[in-house]
C-alpha cells in the first residue's frame, strides 16, 4: 500500500512540474528582464521582478485591440459550442435513430482533417458573405473546432443522467423541455462547465484559422505571430503570459463545477 501511495504521489508530482515549470518559466522570463533571459541556471526564485515588460508590451499599438478581440471570439466560440452541442448530444443520449453510430464517428471524423482545409475554403465563403476579418467569422471557425468535443461530452454526460428522473417529472406535469431544463440540465451543469472551458481555451490558444480568416482584426495569437515574431524574446514572453493569464483565471473562477463533477469538495 506504501509504494502505491508513493507511486502515486511521484505522479502527482510529475503532473503538476510537467504543468507549472513551463508557466513559471514563461511567468520569470516575462517579469525577470533581459538579464534572467540570459542567466542559467536560472534562481528558482527570482529577486528582480517587475511589470516594466507587461507594460509596454501593453503600450504596443495593437495589442490592447487583439487581446479584446481574441476574449471576444473566445466568449462567441463558448457561447456557440455549448448551444449547439448540448442539444446534440441530448439527442445522441435519449433517442434511439438508425446510424447513431455512424453519426458518432463522423463527429470525429471532423477533427481528422488539418485545419488549413478548413480555413482555406472558408475564406473564400467568408468573404462572400461579409464575415471575413471579423470575430463573428472566427468564432464560427473555432467553434467547428470545438463542437465535436461538445457533442460527444454532452452526449456521455445526458445517458449517465437516468431516464427515470425525466420520467418523474413528466408524471408531475413537465414537458419533454421543461424536464430537460429542471432536472436533467442542473446535473449535467459540471461538464457543461468543462466543456466551456475547453471551448474557450480552444479559441483562445488557436493561431492559424484566426491567422487566415483575419487581415486586420487579429486575435491576439495571430497579431503575436504576425508582427511581434521579430521582436526582442522579454515581449514574445510578455505575450505568452498575457495568453496563459486569462486561460488559467477562469479555470480558477469555475473549478467549483470542475470539482462537483468529480466528485471532490471545494471551498
Amino acid at each position: 500500500m506504501t509504494t502505491r501511495r508513493g507511486i502515486y504521489l511521484l505522479g502527482v508530482v510529475v503532473l503538476c512540474a510537467w504543468v507549472l515549470v513551463p508557466i513559471w518559466l514563461i511567468a520569470a522570463n516575462a517579469l525577470g528582464g533581459q538579464a534572467l533571459i540570459a542567466a542559467w541556471p536560472k534562481p528558482l526564485v527570482p529577486t528582480q521582478m517587475s511589470l516594466d515588460t507587461l507594460r509596454v508590451f501593453l503600450a504596443i499599438e495593437g495589442v490592447g485591440r487583439a487581446l479584446w478581440i481574441s476574449f471576444e471570439v473566445a466568449v462567441l466560440c463558448m457561447v456557440f459550442s455549448v448551444a449547439l452541442g448540448l442539444p446534440a448530444g441530448y439527442a445522441l443520449a435519449r433517442y434511439s435513430f438508425r446510424g447513431a453510430n455512424v453519426f458518432r464517428v463522423m463527429i470525429l471524423l471532423t477533427r481528422a482533417f488539418p485545419v488549413g482545409i478548413l480555413a482555406l475554403p472558408l475564406t473564400v465563403g467568408f468573404i462572400r458573405l461579409g464575415l471575413y476579418d471579423t470575430a463573428l467569422g472566427v468564432a464560427l471557425m473555432h467553434t467547428a473546432l470545438a463542437l465535436p468535443f461538445a457533442v460527444l461530452v454532452s452526449a456521455s454526460l445526458f445517458q449517465a443522467i437516468p431516464r427515470e428522473l425525466e420520467e418523474a417529472a413528466w408524471v408531475f406535469g413537465c414537458t419533454r423541455l421543461s424536464a430537460a431544463w429542471r432536472v436533467v440540465l442542473p446535473l449535467a451543469a459540471p461538464g457543461v462547465v468543462a466543456t466551456a472551458i475547453f471551448a474557450f481555451v480552444i479559441s483562445w490558444n488557436e493561431v492559424f484559422a484566426a491567422s487566415v480568416l483575419s487581415a486586420r482584426n487579429r486575435t491576439l495569437t495571430a497579431y503575436l505571430l504576425a508582427v511581434l515574431a521579430d521582436s526582442p524574446l522579454t515581449y514574445q514572453f510578455a505575450g505568452g503570459l498575457l495568453l496563459i493569464v486569462p486561460s488559467v483565471g477562469f479555470i480558477f473562477l469555475v473549478r467549483r463545477h470542475l470539482f462537483a463533477m468529480w466528485g471532490i469538495a471545494s471551498r
